[in-house]
């Protein structure tokens, strides 16, 4: 993935997608958060969908397309298809929250729903792709998606030129690959971090082994960031994390709560607790990554704000919640 493919990505998405604010966290402007929670369809997730349905030849959109998803980029493949005069359908979870899995319908999505781990859903709908005729869009493991989130990388870049430090969260990997690949070749001393759930994490065993791991879904089903449950990285992300990324961490879920409570007190920003977990890294993991010390600021990516507002109630702990 480089440089041209990104930025034909841009190109198609110009006008749609949100060239989403850098907000500060701290008075002295050292944290920052890129709010890609204020997308359209409340999560980064826009970018790759709509880069890619707009990349399909007529024929590929006649013929409609199809992904599996927990909830945010099934949501975000459902406008982009109502948009493009396609069809989507989506393979999601038993349990999807309501605030992602109604907004899908609205966009007109026909939603499967299965009692199955990220891996069996993707196999399924892999079948389901070849036995419909439908282009598949993968989440994550698809390069014309990595392209469309690689966007961030370059609107990063171009909004804090002084950047020293890029925090992502890491699920299948899609994001922080896209990432990576846009901000190494432009700013080559940026620091790169992907954040994950401990209780999900995957990702940071597979780069430590040096090949992809899969986690049972009995295991990364306990985050909730459900988001973040992937089982293992897709094969492309892995390929673009283990050359470029710096490091990766994780965080508790204590923390991912914590975060979600001081987004919405200190920076006005709703997060659903997957879009906290680089906000996570940037307020408790500052002293391990030597986030102070860096000669610019470092830049955390809220990557998504669709939570049920019952949901969100509890996490902020709100009385009568």
């Amino acid at each position: 993935m480089g440089l041209p493919q990104i930025r034909a990505a841009a190109r198609r998405i110009n006008g749609v997608v949100l060239e989403t604010p850098v907000l500060p966290m701290d008075p002295a402007g050292r944290l920052l958060l890129k709010a890609e929670s204020l997308q359209p369809v409340g999560s980064f997730k826009f970018r790759g969908a709509y880069a890619t349905v707009a990349s399909l030849s007529p024929d590929e959109r006649r013929r409609g397309v199809i992904t599996y998803s927990s909830g945010n980029h099934g949501l975000a493949l459902s406008r982009a298809a109502r948009l493009l005069g396609t069809r989507a359908t989506v393979v999601v979870p038993i349990g999807t929250p309501l605030a992602k899995r109604d907004r899908m319908l609205a966009e007109g999505a026909e939603l499967i729903e299965i009692d199955a781990g990220s891996e069996e859903r993707r196999a399924r709908t892999e079948a389901l792709a070849a036995e419909r005729d439908m282009e598949l869009v993968p989440p994550y493991d698809d390069d014309r998606v990595i392209a469309g989130q690689g966007t961030i990388g370059l609107e990063l870049v171009a909004q804090v030129p002084n950047i020293a430090a890029v925090l992502t969260p890491v699920s299948g990997g899609g994001l922080a690959s896209g990432i990576a690949a846009a901000v190494r070749r432009l700013k080559p001393d940026v620091r790169l971090i992907g954040v994950e759930p401990e209780l999900a994490a995957d990702a940071r065993e597979s780069l430590a082994r040096g090949h992809i791991v899969t986690w049972p879904a009995e295991q990364t089903t306990r985050t909730m960031a459900d988001g973040a449950r992937s089982q293992a990285l897709g094969r492309r992300p892995f390929a673009h994390l283990i050359a470029l990324l710096d490091e990766i961490v994780t965080v508790t879920e204590d923390e991912i709560v914590e975060a979600v409570r001081l987004l919405a007190r200190d920076a006005r920003i709703v997060a659903e607790p997957t879009g906290a977990l680089a906000p996570a890294a940037l307020l408790f993991r500052r002293a391990e990554l030597g986030l102070d010390g860096l000669a610019g600021p470092a830049v955390a990516i809220v990557s998504g704000g669709n939570v049920d507002p019952d949901r969100y109630r509890r996490l902020l702990g709100e009385p009568g919640s």
